[in-house]
């Protein structure tokens, strides 16, 4: 039986080319940390999770840095039980990719996300931007929900599908 276009690209991506991987991850650590992009590099994955190469959508590549986040000792002023910095990190990496995309595209509300690649500092997410006040957007079947009015802001409240699962909602 053929095989389609997306067949192929998912399969090229299970074992990425090392060294084209590397020299990409290079030209991102550079970059911004959160950065438009013109076309999602994985596109079968992108396609999958709703984004569509029509006015609206916005691919965003986001740099999130890997490691325990722990906050800073306060230095002054503090109970000694509140002195405390060891707590664990309450949010999974997609999810504050998706949320500094968020806060950098104001005007856009997070479809979805997925992840690009990592390496020993940072980790990489696409995340896929949607404007609802667009009219294609809101006469399009599949993400016109997005154009109504209590899905504003769903990343911050943990409604994305990364969020979902950071909430133990998903496994």
């Amino acid at each position: 039986m053929a095989k389609g276009l997306y067949h192929y690209i998912r399969n090229a991506w299970k074992k990425p080319d090392i060294k084209v991987l590397r020299e990409r991850m290079v030209e991102w650590r550079k970059s911004d940390a959160v950065e438009k992009v013109d076309k999602p590099l994985r596109l079968d994955r992108a396609r999958g999770l709703g984004y569509k190469a029509k006015k609206g959508f916005v691919v965003a590549r986001v740099r999130v840095k890997r490691g325990g986040h722990k906050r800073t000792r306060p230095k002054k002023a503090r109970k000694v039980r509140n002195l405390s910095i060891r707590k664990s990190l309450s949010l999974n990496y997609q999810t504050i990719a998706e949320q500094r995309a968020a806060r950098k595209f104001k005007n856009l509300e997070v479809l979805n996300s997925y992840n690009i690649g990592k390496d020993g500092i940072y980790g990489f997410y696409e995340v896929i931007l949607v404007d609802p006040r667009r009219s294609e957007i809101q006469n399009d079947k599949n993400v016109g929900w997005i154009s109504n009015p209590k899905n504003k802001g769903r990343v911050f409240r943990g409604l994305t599908s990364a969020g979902k699962r950071g909430r133990g909602l998903r496994a």
